[in-house]
C-alpha cells in the first residue's frame, strides 16, 4: 500500500508512514489493540504524539490500517494452490498448513491478527470489534471461494464455517505457544475427517 508522503500543506512527512504502518502491526499483533499504549507506538516509531495523529488521525484510526496491512501481507490464503488441490482432503490440507505457517511464523507475533483479534474489548471499542468480525467473514468467504472447485452449495458453506472455526482455534493455541508440530497433527485430523466423509467410488 503506498502511502501519501506529504502531511497537510504539502510538507514531506517527517517519519516514514510505511515503515510506521508495520511497526504498529507488529504491535498490535503482539500486544492486542488494548495491550498498545499511544507512548508505546510514538516510542517504537520514533515520533510525537501531535505527529502521530496528524498522520493517522487516532490509535483507532492506525489499527484498522496496521490490520489492513496484515492482511496484505501475512493473512492472504493462497487461493490458486488451494483451487488447484486434486481433492478436497488436499484443498484443507494446503489451506490449514498454511494458516498454521501463518500463525507460527514469527516467534514474538503468534496467532493470527484478525482470528484472535478484538474477540473481547472494552465497550468504547466495539466498532474495531464489529470490523474484526466482518474481516473474519470475509476470510470465510475467501474459503468458499477457494474451496467452490472442491464443493458446492449448502455443504460447501458449511465446510468453509467449520474450517473458519478451526483456524481460529490454531490461532488461539499458536498464541498459547503450542508447537507447529502439533498444529500439523491437528491438521491431519481434520483431513481424516474430511476424507472419511467422501463418497465411495
Amino acid at each position: 500500500m503506498k502511502q501519501d508522503a506529504r502531511a497537510r500543506g504539502g510538507r514531506p512527512w517527517s517519519f516514514d508512514r510505511d515503515a510506521a504502518i508495520d511497526t504498529a502491526m507488529l504491535l498490535f499483533w503482539r500486544h492486542g489493540y488494548e495491550g498498545v499504549s499511544i507512548g508505546d507506538l510514538t516510542k517504537a516509531i520514533g515520533i510525537a504524539p501531535p505527529s502521530l495523529y496528524a498522520a493517522f488521525g487516532s490509535k483507532a484510526d492506525l489499527y484498522r490500517r496496521a490490520v489492513e496491512r496484515y492482511e496484505e501481507t501475512r493473512g492472504g490464503l493462497d487461493l490458486a494452490a488451494i483451487r488447484s488441490a486434486p481433492s478436497l482432503p488436499d484443498a484443507v490440507r494446503v489451506l490449514l498448513t498454511g494458516a498454521v505457517t501463518a500463525v507460527t511464523q514469527r516467534q514474538d507475533e503468534r496467532g493470527c491478527m484478525i482470528s484472535s483479534g478484538l474477540v473481547a474489548c472494552h465497550p468504547d471499542h466495539a466498532d474495531l470489534a464489529r470490523d474484526a468480525a466482518a474481516r473474519r467473514e470475509a476470510l470465510r468467504g475467501r474459503i468458499v471461494q477457494a474451496l467452490s472447485p472442491h464443493a458446492r452449495g449448502d455443504r460447501l458453506e458449511k465446510l468453509a464455517r467449520h474450517l473458519a472455526a478451526i483456524m481460529q482455534g490454531l490461532s488461539i493455541q499458536a498464541r498459547d505457544g503450542v508447537a507447529p508440530s502439533e498444529l500439523y497433527d491437528i491438521v491431519e485430523e481434520v483431513v481424516a475427517g474430511i476424507a472419511a466423509r467422501l463418497p465411495e467410488g
